[in-house]
């Protein structure tokens, strides 16, 4: 089983749900997890309530949403790998400095106790100032692997970074074999 989380970068949850059907129809079953904002936030891009139900009807299981929920995702109900997708500066400077305060942080670090895969699509409008070494910092760590990136407006926006979806399954595959899927910039 997959673990699947959703981080709020809610512009890019359209994309990543996409990819997670494209995981259902190669045969996956999928684990959701959302962090605690994603549960709650109802956005321009839609409403938090149709988002969940929709998770959960596509995967047939209860959304995980909590830290206490996301724990036992180590050694007790292992994950075949787990992808954040998308990925928010947010997250990614926890997960780099070791802090666990919410559902998708939890589930990364009780997944990661086991060395298996930890796929990230980094949707971050500081990804080249504030949090780029936090990017480098989980280069190096292994069972962490990028979904390939690029900047989505250099000019309007000359320090974000968003991964290309639609490469999720093939950084998936490249992960569970124990390398990153290149090239990691676009």
């Amino acid at each position: 089983m997959l673990g699947f989380a959703f981080c709020g970068s809610f512009c890019t949850h359209a994309r990543a749900m996409r990819e997670l059907r494209n995981l259902l129809e190669d045969g996956y079953e999928i684990q959701p997890i959302v962090s605690e904002c994603v549960w709650e936030t109802n956005t321009r891009f839609g409403n938090a309530r149709v988002f969940i139900e929709a998770l959960e009807g596509l995967c047939g299981r209860p959304v995980i949403h909590t830290i206490t929920e996301a724990e036992p995702l180590g050694p007790r109900d292992p994950l075949e790998a787990l992808v954040i997708a998308p990925c928010t500066g947010n997250t990614l400077a926890k997960l780099a400095n070791g802090i666990t305060d919410t559902a998708v942080c939890m589930a990364a670090k009780a997944h990661l106790r086991c060395d298996r895969p930890l796929i990230l699509a980094l949707a971050s409008n500081d990804a080249l100032s504030a949090n780029l070494q936090n990017i480098a910092t989980l280069l190096s760590r292994k069972s962490v692997y990028f979904v390939p990136m690029e900047q989505d407006d250099p000019e309007k926006k000359p320090h974000s970074l968003v991964a290309d979806f639609t490469l999720l399954r093939p950084t998936l595959s490249a992960a569970r074999e124990g390398r990153q899927f290149r090239r990691l910039f676009l």
